[in-house]
């Protein structure tokens, strides 16, 4: 799956429990017409993989979706998902992805025809 948005956000690397265990958060907003605010988690050795991005850079995200049972001290049970990114790299802006077009100006009518001339093209 995928995200792509610009950046809003790029938090400072975690790290939590004699483990080591490391957690950095990006928040994508994705540019449609009800914006939304992505977070996003990348774990571990991952976390080194937002180091060249900017506030406001156009990203694009490969995510997969995690989910995860809980059973509180009550015994009820809770479901929670996270978002936990895997690869980044930068987006083009919107607009900027159509394809390049020589202006009309730059070709010049032929001015070499003869309407005696017949083509032998089948249609």
């Amino acid at each position: 799956m995928e995200v792509q948005g610009k950046v809003k956000m790029i938090g400072e690397t975690q790290t939590f429990g004699s483990n080591g265990f490391r957690k950095r958060e990006l928040v994508v907003t994705t540019e449609e017409q009800y914006p939304q605010h992505i977070l996003v988690e990348f774990v571990q050795d991952k976390t080194d993989l937002l180091n060249s991005y900017k506030v406001g850079q156009p990203v694009k995200v490969n995510i997969n979706l995690r989910g995860r049972e809980w059973v509180n001290p009550q015994g009820e049970t809770k479901y929670f998902n996270s978002v936990q990114g895997w690869r980044i790299e930068a987006a083009q802006p919107e607009g900027d992805n159509a394809p390049s077009v020589a202006p009309t100006e730059a070709f010049e009518p032929a001015t070499n025809l003869n309407e005696e001339d017949h083509d032998d093209l089948p249609f």
